[in-house]
């Protein structure tokens, strides 16, 4: 798989340089799955036209999605069923605690986006998780409230996710089920 982080094409005008990019994967690597980093969310008219830009410009296969802005700011993307959408869950950064960790209800808000998501908005299932590997607890947690989904899980390397105790947390009974960049 491949992801390319559109911030670092859009923020120069590369844009084009971007398709450019995606093209040659297609080229060289047909089978390889393309995940545009957008973190995208939005209400549902614009939400509409980034779904368009990710799957029908870029020709990804699946995005990156913020959830925070409810149903509304995802339904457009389900208009595209053979393509995935990643949403951000319990993300590697440090500040993703000031608010994924609040309480809501008896629950930590990352754990009903998770709980949320693998059951309510995935009735296509075009829908997984971002997981950050710098908390293994939180990818068992998650793997735990969703079963098999698949997670997107970033932060191994630099930002100091172990891979090991990454795979250990959140692999699926099968030893499957994740996606480390």
């Amino acid at each position: 798989a491949f992801k390319p982080q559109i911030a670092y094409f859009a923020a120069i005008g590369a844009e084009s340089a971007l398709e450019t990019v995606i093209r040659h994967i297609r080229d060289v690597a047909p089978h390889a799955v393309v995940v545009l980093d957008a973190k995208r969310g939005d209400i549902g008219s614009t939400a509409r036209q980034y779904a368009s830009e990710a799957f029908e410009r870029y020709d990804a296969d699946a995005v990156t999605l913020n959830p925070y802005m409810g149903t509304d700011s995802i339904e457009p993307y389900f208009d595209f069923p053979d393509r995935g959408l990643f949403l951000l869950c319990r993300t590697s950064n440090p500040g993703g605690s000031d608010l994924q960790f609040l309480d809501v209800g008896g629950m930590k808000l990352y754990e009903r986006v998770a709980r949320l998501v693998a059951s309510e908005w995935n009735t296509t299932g075009q829908c997984a998780l971002v997981v950050g590997a710098t908390f293994p607890a939180e990818i068992a947690r998650v793997r735990e409230l969703t079963g098999d989904m698949p997670l997107l899980v970033p932060g191994i390397g630099a930002q100091g996710g172990d891979i090991e105790a990454t795979v250990q947390a959140g692999r699926t009974k099968n030893g499957t089920g994740l996606m480390i960049n």
